[in-house]
C-alpha cells in the first residue's frame, strides 16, 4: 500500500559493503517496512548489493530474513576448494558461487525487480567504478561481492570486476543519481567501539519474530538444499581439505607459543584494507547523506554469519532510533513536479 508520502518524496537506500556485517541491512529494511516507509530505490555495494537485490526482487523483508536465519551457514565454510587455492585463483570456485547466488536471487533481470536497483563493482585493471543496473541481477551481485583473494574476479564482457567496496563502499552518490530526494545511508563499516563491543558480546539481543515469517521458510530451505548438494558433490575434496586442516591444527597446537591466536586473520586484514582504501569516499558519502544509519556490528567478524540474528537486531534498533528524523524529513520535502 503506497502512502501519500511516497508520491511526494523518493527515498533511496545506499547499502554499504561489510561482509557478514551486511546482514544488518535486513534489520534496517524490516524497521522501515513495519513503519510503512516506502523504499523507492536501492544502491548497494558488496554485501549491500546482495541484500539489496534480495529485497528489491519481492519487496518483502520476511523472505530475506528467513533466508538469512534459516540457512546453515556452517556448510558454506566447507565449500573452500583446496585445488583452487593451490592454483592461486581464490578460495571458492566460480560455479559454487553462482549456484548459491542462483538459489538466493534466481534468474531475474534488473527491469523485473519490484524496486529499482543499482549495483557497484570495480574494474580490476583500471580500478574504476562500475555501476550495473541492467541485465541479469545475479551477474551484477556476483561481481560486487568478489572480495579479492577470497573469490575469483567476475568476468564482465572484456573486463574483470571485483568487490565494489574498493571504489565506493557507501554509494550515496549513486542513489542520488537514481533520483532519490532523501538519501538514507546504511553504514555497517563503522569503526569498532571497544566498550560497546564487550556489552554486545555479553548480552545478545532478541528480535521480535516477523509476523509473516511462518509463511516464508521455503527460500531458506532452497538455500540449505543447494549448499548440501554442493557439499555432497565435492565430498572427496572436502575430505582432503579436512585432513590438511587437522594436520595444520596439530602443528599449530604443538607450537602454539609461536603463534598469537588473538592476532587478526588475513581475511579481517583484507577487509580492513578494502575499507581503508575507500575511507575518504566513505566520509564524503556520510556527509552527503540526509540520514545515516550505523548499526553497531563492529564485533561481528568478516565471516561471522552465525551472528545473523544479532546483526538484524542491531540494524532494526539503529533504524528505529532515526525514524523521528526521517519522518520529519519526509514531511518537509516539497512535492515533486
Amino acid at each position: 500500500m503506497k502512502s501519500s508520502m511516497a508520491k511526494t518524496t523518493k527515498i533511496g537506500l545506499a547499502l554499504s559493503g561489510g561482509s557478514a556485517r551486511g546482514i544488518a541491512h535486513i534489520g534496517v529494511l524490516k524497521a522501515l517496512e513495519e513503519e510503512s516507509i516506502p523504499v523507492d530505490m536501492i544502491a548497494g555495494t558488496s554485501a549491500g548489493a546482495l541484500i539489496g537485490a534480495c529485497y528489491a526482487k519481492k519487496r518483502n523483508c520476511s523472505v530475506v530474513e528467513a533466508m538469512a536465519l534459516g540457512a546453515d551457514w556452517r556448510l558454506v565454510a566447507r565449500l573452500v576448494d583446496i585445488y583452487l587455492i593451490l592454483l592461486g585463483k581464490g578460495f571458492v570456485h566460480e560455479q559454487k558461487i553462482r549456484s548459491i547466488l542462483n538459489s538466493i536471487i534466481g534468474d531475474v533481470k534488473f527491469e523485473d525487480l519490484e524496486i529499482p536497483l543499482a549495483v557497484v563493482a570495480a574494474d580490476l585493471q583500471s580500478m574504476e567504478e562500475v555501476i550495473i543496473d541492467k541485465g541479469p541481477v545475479l551477474e551484477a551481485v556476483r561481481a560486487s561481492i568478489s572480495m579479492p583473494v577470497m573469490f575469483p574476479p567476475a568476468k564482465w564482457g572484456n573486463r574483470y570486476l571485483i568487490d565494489g567496496g574498493v571504489v565506493n563502499p557507501l554509494p550515496v552518490d549513486v542513489v542520488r543519481n537514481m533520483g532519490a530526494t532523501i538519501a538514507v545511508a546504511v553504514n555497517v563499516l563503522a569503526i569498532a567501539q571497544p566498550e560497546k563491543v564487550k556489552k554486545q558480546v555479553e548480552k545478545k539481543a532478541e528480535m521480535r519474530p516477523s509476523p509473516r515469517a511462518e509463511n516464508t521458510h521455503l527460500p531458506s530451505v532452497t538455500v540449505n538444499e543447494e549448499i548440501n548438494r554442493l557439499v555432497r558433490g565435492h565430498k572427496d575434496r572436502i575430505k582432503v581439505f579436512d585432513k590438511l586442516s587437522r594436520i595444520a591444527e596439530t602443528k599449530i597446537y604443538a607450537h602454539r607459543s609461536r603463534i598469537d591466536r588473538h592476532s587478526p586473520s588475513i581475511f579481517y586484514v583484507l577487509d580492513q584494507l578494502i575499507s581503508a582504501r575507500g575511507d575518504e569516499r566513505m566520509k564524503l558519502a556520510i556527509k552527503n547523506a540526509d540520514i545515516v544509519i550505523s548499526p553497531d556490528v563492529s564485533y561481528i567478524g568478516t565471516f561471522g554469519v552465525d551472528n545473523a540474528r544479532e546483526a538484524i537486531v542491531q540494524g532494526y534498533r539503529a533504524t528505529k532510533d532515526v525514524l523521528p528524523k526521517l519522518r520529519g524529513m519526509i514531511h518537509s520535502v516539497p512535492a515533486l513536479p
